[in-house]
């Protein structure tokens, strides 16, 4: 399957520069996910490879070749849309086939890749029925099929389960990831939802303002976020970022927040050495905190704080605890929540290698 690339791409609507020297290759049979909040360019980026916008400068490269100015129906692509597209007068057959309305292929060919495709998303009772007679999820596999049976090296995706009710996503997930692992096309999906786009994809583009802010594997961009950014987009209860400054005395480096609380950095991989007295932000996932009777051995910090509320739901919960005049989350286990009081204190430990360091004035990891 062909690479992608784009090329000191620029996109502008009369003064206003959504796209500014964007660079970003997507390798051959990657499921590249463009992730980020609505307005962040991930939608014009898409739209400038399906050729449906034009680039005002830069070059879009599908293998060797040079799409930039070619018709979308010449550059070897399929798309899926959000809104499905299908045709509501057309039978699923009708729709799967229209999609090679164009190839000039044989009848056999054709009625093959639709067998194929139907098959593999499991909708051949469904190809008599007509897209009204369909639900949401079974709308989705249809135009995914219409996608597939074009056979192309490149399928890309627009938000394409923002429709759907949380089964459905969850099931739909699993089905286009699925088809990524028998299939092995090149795929570009748009979403701003992060759980489709840590579960699916083999690639990460976190954009925002027009910029990628990271790319990388999905546990590259949760281990190690690149700025304050994508270090807050990232994670579900939201990653804890608080202010701080640090201490170093030789080796030994800690950071003191305003409420006296420390936490031991003697063994973050800072990229340069620390000063001491810096100002940065120290990122702390809910999820890595031990709330435990008996202190963790060898932690790296120990708070003692008030509860202030508890969210449960069902298989997950997360307590917030009052710390200085802000919440720090902390996930703990729903059964031990349940028997959590308002205002009672709790000690919270942190492990060895799990903070994340941020400089305050520019936002990006130390």
């Amino acid at each position: 399957m062909p690479r992608v690339s784009f090329e000191h791409i620029v996109k502008s609507f009369g003064a206003v520069t959504i796209l500014d020297d964007l660079n970003l290759a997507v390798e051959d049979g990657d499921f590249l996910v463009l992730l980020g909040p609505s307005g962040c360019g991930k939608t014009t980026l898409l739209n400038l490879l399906a050729g449906l916008l034009e680039v005002s400068d830069g070059r879009i490269m599908i293998g060797e070749r040079d799409v930039t100015d070619l018709d979308p129906r010449d550059r070897g692509l399929a798309m899926v849309f959000q809104s499905y597209a299908l045709y509501p007068t057309k039978t699923v057959y009708g729709n799967l086939k229209f999609g090679l309305a164009a190839s000039r292929l044989e009848r056999a060919e054709v009625e093959q890749r639709i067998a194929a495709a139907a098959r593999l998303l499991q909708i051949e009772p469904l190809l008599a029925r007509k897209p009204g007679q369909l639900s949401g999820g079974q709308r989705q596999r249809v135009a995914i099929g219409r996608a597939l049976v074009k056979q192309a090296g490149v399928i890309l995706f627009d938000e394409p389960l923002s429709n759907l009710d949380a089964k459905l996503r969850t099931e739909m997930r699993l089905e286009i990831k699925k088809l990524h692992d028998t299939l092995k096309p090149t795929v570009v999906y748009v979403t701003h939802d992060q759980i489709e786009a840590m579960t699916m994809a083999t690639k990460i583009a976190v954009m925002d303002g027009g910029l990628i802010q990271q790319f990388g594997t999905p546990d590259e961009i949760y281990g190690k976020p690149a700025n304050l950014f994508v270090a807050g987009f990232i994670g579900a209860p939201a990653m804890n970022l608080r202010p701080a400054r640090l201490q170093v005395d030789g080796h030994c480096v800690k950071a003191g927040f305003d409420t006296g609380d420390v936490i031991d950095l003697g063994d973050y991989g800072f990229a340069q050495r620390p000063e001491s007295g810096a100002e940065v932000v120290i990122g702390l996932r809910p999820e890595h905190f031990v709330v435990a009777d008996q202190p963790v051995a060898n932690a790296a910090a120990s708070f003692e704080l008030p509860l202030r509320h508890t969210e449960r739901t069902g298989s997950d919960a997360t307590a917030y605890l009052g710390f200085g005049d802000q919440l720090l989350a902390l996930r703990v286990d729903p059964d031990r929540a349940a028997g959590f009081s308002a205002g009672e204190k709790l000690r919270a430990d942190f492990p060895r290698g799990k903070a994340n360091v941020f400089d305050a004035r520019t936002g990006r990891r130390m």
